[in-house]
């Protein structure tokens, strides 16, 4: 077989690896197809040649306990960054509250290996969360919030985000348990939602991941 190296990424560097050289492999969690004409996705070496729904069921085995969701009234553009963030960390699923369409192009292809799931009101996302058992968390720079730099995030929980602009809506900030806020210290009152999305998934990594686990 060819060494394998790094996949493609958005800016097209490399071209994955070619058609698989040697004996076949045995097993069905192999695609014919990419051992056969190579393998030019963007997924860790591991994943080298498998099918789709074999990678999503070996990500099943090892998904966080952590949801996102992010508010889409307004159809914001960054969900697609919220979504390829999640994947990286194996969140359990991401949910999308309001509008269903939502521009997939920042998502780099990782909403097929990533648990979606959709709700048409924060009411209904916050039931979901009080049957799931878990705390929901806003993420918002609003007078009375919590440092995340200090803050405890739970173990099963739910980190809400608004969309780019007005931010957590009051329905979602009234239901949360909790919101914290992430520290700044230059001109603008409010970073990226996607960038806060990544920076708030991560304390939680640092906090319950299995570090030893990641690849």
């Amino acid at each position: 077989m060819d060494e394998i190296k790094p996949g493609p990424t958005e800016w097209g560097e490399t071209p994955g690896v070619g058609p698989w050289e040697g004996p076949l492999p045995e097993g069905s969690r192999y695609d014919p197809e990419l051992l056969r004409d190579g393998d030019t996705r963007n997924v860790v070496d591991a994943y080298r040649y498998w099918t789709r729904d074999a990678i999503i069921a070996d990500i099943d085995t090892r998904r966080h306990p952590l949801h996102i969701a992010i508010e889409n009234f307004g159809s914001d553009a960054n969900i697609g960054t919220v979504v390829r963030t999640a994947n990286a960390f194996a969140v359990h699923t991401v949910h999308i509250v309001g509008k269903r369409r939502w521009n997939r192009r920042g998502a780099m292809v990782t909403d097929r290996y990533q648990r979606l799931a959709h709700h048409d009101t924060i009411e209904d996302l916050l039931e979901f969360a009080a049957q799931a058992g878990l705390t929901v968390v806003a993420v918002d720079n609003v007078p009375g919030s919590v440092p995340l730099e200090t803050a405890v995030l739970p173990r099963d929980c739910l980190l809400v985000f608004g969309q780019e602009g007005p931010g957590i809506t009051p329905q979602a900030s009234a239901g949360a348990g909790l919101t914290v806020s992430i520290a700044q210290f230059g001109s603008t009152r409010s970073i990226n939602a996607g960038v806060a999305a990544g920076i708030a998934m991560h304390a939680w990594i640092r906090t319950h991941a299995d570090i030893s686990a990641a690849w």
